[in-house]
């Protein structure tokens, strides 16, 4: 039996952010358990080439920064949410000194009313059992010099899905925050060559910075990031309902 068939045989998944080093992990996973995925990005060209891996793979080009995107999603959802993962990343950086104040508008356009925009296109379709599921990064809660804007938006976020739990846990719909650290994937990679070149820097050395920030001695990758999200398919996870789940290696140094 799939992990559809309690929810009827026309369940899905949605992914925001599905061509991602996180979303198409994430993909995979779900669709690995025998559920369709409706997977979402901006990109079609990229889209279509996650699709044609997997039959269960539904495109849905949108801009999930664009309020037209919550139409876009809803007309595409044909039955009931088994559950809906936002995993879009966040495009800016730099400190409170340095980064461009508009940016803080862009981010929080993306991770916050991104998240909104998702949620109106599937809560008529979610139903007891559902998963809403979000992905905020470890600096909303424990801020760093340098990252004003995953610090500032991601706090946001946590924020945001209490909200969202106090409002949808009373219908039965749970709501899940997967908080990662650092990840070894691409988008890091970027940011570490970035960084490394500003400071005039090897890129290793700064890369072995980001590594140091857990107490695993190694950064997780997406695959282990997506597994979380399956984790969350299990019954037993309504008990995680509301919560946080830290998938950051060691790295959180406070006690929460």
């Amino acid at each position: 039996m799939s992990d559809a068939a309690p929810f009827g045989a026309g369940a899905q998944a949605v992914v925001v952010g599905a061509t991602g080093a996180i979303g198409a992990a994430v993909v995979r996973r779900l669709t690995g358990r025998g559920l369709p995925v409706l997977a979402v990005a901006r990109s079609k060209t990229d889209l279509d080439a996650l699709a044609s891996d997997c039959e269960l793979v539904s495109p849905c080009p949108a801009d999930i920064g664009s309020n037209e995107a919550t139409a876009i999603i809803g007309a595409a959802l044909t039955g009931p949410v088994r559950m809906a993962v936002f995993a879009a990343g966040l495009p800016v950086r730099g400190s409170a000194d340095t980064i461009d104040p508009d940016a803080l508008a862009v981010g929080s356009n993306i991770k916050l009313g991104g998240l909104l925009r998702l949620l109106h296109a599937v809560r008529d379709r979610l139903v007891p059992g559902s998963r809403f599921v979000t992905f905020a990064g470890s600096l909303g809660l424990e801020p760093r010099a340098h990252e004003a804007g995953p610090g500032a938006v991601n706090a946001g976020v946590f924020n945001l899905m209490r909200q969202i739990s106090l409002l949808y846990g009373p219908r039965g719909v749970t709501t899940h925050t997967l908080s990662p650290g650092p990840a070894d994937t691409p988008r890091l990679r970027r940011i570490v060559a970035a960084v490394a070149a500003e400071r005039g820097a090897a890129e290793e050395d700064v890369w072995q910075e980001y590594v140091a920030q857990n107490s695993l001695g190694r950064l997780p990758t997406a695959g282990e990031l997506a597994w979380a999200v399956e984790l969350l398919l299990d019954p037993e996870a309504d008990l995680l309902h509301g919560s946080v789940l830290y998938l950051d290696a060691g790295g959180h140094r406070g006690i929460h």
